[in-house]
């Protein structure tokens, strides 16, 4: 992290507490960066932090959307995301012994957030017990037509990771005392995963996509809805105030390092 600082020349800039660069960044303004080759090196340098600061996810996620041409409004809204890197250097993720070996994941979408090409970002997080073991923020590779489609879209993704983590379990002869659970807080997209009626309204939607149906019909799965309050993945998925985002930060174990003893 302070590496990445050096680099931007941003050492001696004031930390911020949250990162503040997230509005939407579009192309409206074509001005080309005037150093694009140390925008692509600053994003990609990011996003190999978001290995370990998953709090970074959703504004990197950005950046690299646009490291084929960036522009001079890309490298601000990059340059306004550092100052929080400089104030969270002693932030990790907090692994801790648990009474429980349940999966449980969160999965949410922003339905068209993309001004550009009017697709969805998704993303999830998944828990091993009270402890945070995977996370994702992408990219629709489809426009959905509707919130209860794109929400459906990033079910399935949440579904094929879990899919694999209880797989991973089963090879190390570890067994779940009950089904792994998914948590979405959009209606639609919960009935659409447990109820088969619903698909005659959604044969445009590609065939890929109802692995998650699958999975609860065989009793893999289970999808549940949540209320917005209690949706963890906003964070990956858009802007959010100071008070939301720090309080999903926490929610997600990510804690400032305690000095040893």
């Amino acid at each position: 992290m302070k590496d990445i600082l050096k680099r931007a020349g941003m050492v001696d800039y004031k930390p911020v507490i949250t990162p503040v660069s997230s509005a939407k960044i579009t192309d409206d303004v074509a001005v080309p960066s005037a150093d694009p080759t140390q925008y692509r090196s600053l994003a990609g340098a990011l996003q190999y932090l978001t290995v370990a600061s998953l709090d970074l996810s959703y504004d990197v996620n950005l950046f690299c959307q646009h490291m084929h041409a960036a522009t001079t409004t890309d490298w601000a809204s990059l340059k306004r995301v550092l100052p929080y890197v400089k104030g969270t250097l002693n932030l990790g993720l907090r692994i801790s012994r648990s009474t429980s070996m349940d999966i449980h994941a969160y999965s949410a979408s922003d339905w068209a957030g993309d001004p550009n090409d009017c697709k969805s970002t998704s993303g999830f997080v998944v828990f091993l017990g009270s402890n945070l073991i995977s996370w994702v923020c992408r990219k629709q590779r489809t426009v959905a037509r509707s919130s209860t489609e794109a929400e459906y879209k990033g079910l399935d993704d949440v579904s094929a990771e879990v899919t694999w983590l209880v797989s991973l379990l089963h090879e190390i002869v570890i067994s779940l005392a009950s089904p792994p659970r998914l948590c979405c807080d959009n209606l639609g997209a919960t009935y659409l995963c447990a109820n088969p009626v619903f698909h005659a309204c959604t044969k445009h939607i590609e065939i890929e996509y109802h692995f998650v149906h699958d999975e609860v019909a065989k009793k893999e799965l289970e999808v549940q809805f949540i209320p917005t309050k209690d949706q963890l993945v906003d964070i990956f998925t858009k802007s959010l105030s100071s008070l939301r985002f720090n309080s999903l930060r926490d929610k997600l174990n990510v804690f400032a390092s305690q000095p040893c003893a």
